[in-house]
């Protein structure tokens, strides 16, 4: 059933996602945004991550996007545009004013309480690294600690960049190794390697991440040649950056735990999907939506990202959180890439399309 109603009202529910993805996280103007006070590199939109929450739909709502109608925890097999809000309200709490539709022009409608979407890398004041907390013991004996140094690198493992102002230290993950030619480089996100676009051209990105007691002087896998920017005022597609590796040697294919990707795949609804990351490490998860339109913090504020991968983790577990941010999902029976994780929740993890990644670059392809 759900596969029939996508074919039959899949343009109408597009339809209906964009226009009120319009009405509730449409960016400001650039020309609203350069009035700002953020720095030149990259404008933050009007919806800050200080605003408090409010039952106001522009303020409450951080997703809109295509997906299965759920109803009493039950799934329906229909599909319908669902409102992913911070807080989800009894509807007796709310004027008509703060009220989603209960349907658009006949479409179904569902509310999922989802709290605040934000980017998945993670942070700390320097010299607090010691303080973070340790994984905890892998059911799995064999289960690699991806917080440790490891050579060659391999996607999974902790990494990261050195902040210029030596004021903190962070982590993120290595997603994958793709290459250009005979040229090798690590796969991860903007905000992983490139600090939100403020990093120049040349900066070392190190294994582990200096979070995970990375070592500046030894520890440098790659350099940052390219990335692309993080945009306030447009719909970003995707948050990704490359290093170059250092040596041919440094880094190999291979995801810990997983293994090496066999090719890459469009996502689809209901496909099982896994992942290997630096602070859940390995999680399997259930693709929900393929086309939501998302409100994300960041550093600087708030960034609009347009049809991204919707993932929930399976057996009631999260499928990423901070510190995740780079990593590679993949289908779980195939084991072809799908997406790159880059923001969630409590609840859900958001990715963008691996086809929008890899092509970000001119034709990079997983090595």
């Amino acid at each position: 059933m759900l596969l029939a109603t996508a074919s039959t009202l899949h343009a109408d529910l597009r339809a209906a996602k964009k226009e009120w993805t319009g009405r509730l996280l449409g960016p400001t103007t650039l020309a609203a945004a350069a009035d700002s006070g953020a720095p030149m590199m990259l404008r933050a939109s009007a919806r800050r991550i200080s605003a408090p929450a409010a039952a106001t739909p522009s303020k409450n709502v951080v997703g809109v996007g295509v997906a299965e109608k759920v109803v009493d925890g039950k799934a329906t097999g229909i599909l319908c545009v669902k409102f992913f809000v911070r807080t989800k309200y009894a509807s007796a709490q709310l004027s008509s004013a703060e009220r989603l539709p209960t349907a658009i022009s006949g479409i179904p409608v569902d509310i999922e309480e989802v709290g605040v979407f934000r980017k998945f890398a993670t942070q700390a004041r320097r010299g607090a690294a010691a303080k973070t907390k340790k994984p905890k013991k892998p059911a799995v004996p064999s289960m690699p600690d991806p917080r440790k140094k490891i050579r060659p690198a391999q996607p999974g493992s902790s990494v990261g960049f050195q902040d210029p102002g030596m004021s903190f230290v962070m982590a993120g993950t290595f997603g994958a190794l793709v290459k250009k030619g005979s040229t090798k480089y690590i796969l991860s996100n903007n905000h992983g390697l490139a600090d939100e676009n403020r990093l120049p051209a040349g900066s070392p990105i190190f294994q582990p991440g200096l979070l995970d007691n990375g070592n500046a002087a030894t520890d440098k896998i790659g350099l940052l040649p390219q990335f692309v920017a993080l945009q306030a005022g447009v719909n970003n597609d995707v948050d990704v950056a490359i290093a170059e590796v250092t040596a041919a040697s440094i880094a190999i294919a291979d995801i810990l735990y997983i293994g090496k990707p066999k090719g890459s795949a469009p996502a689809t609804i209901d496909m099982v999907v896994h992942k290997f990351g630096r602070t859940t490490s390995y999680r399997a998860g259930r693709v929900t939506s393929i086309d939501t339109d998302v409100a994300v913090d960041y550093d600087a504020g708030t960034l609009t990202f347009a049809e991204q991968i919707i993932i929930k983790g399976l057996n009631n577990q999260s499928f990423s959180d901070s510190g995740d941010s780079g990593s590679l999902i993949l289908e779980r029976s195939t084991n072809k890439a799908i997406g790159l994780l880059f923001a969630g929740s409590t609840s859900y993890t958001i990715a963008n399309h691996i086809d929008k990644v890899l092509s970000a670059f001119g034709g990079i392809t997983l090595a």
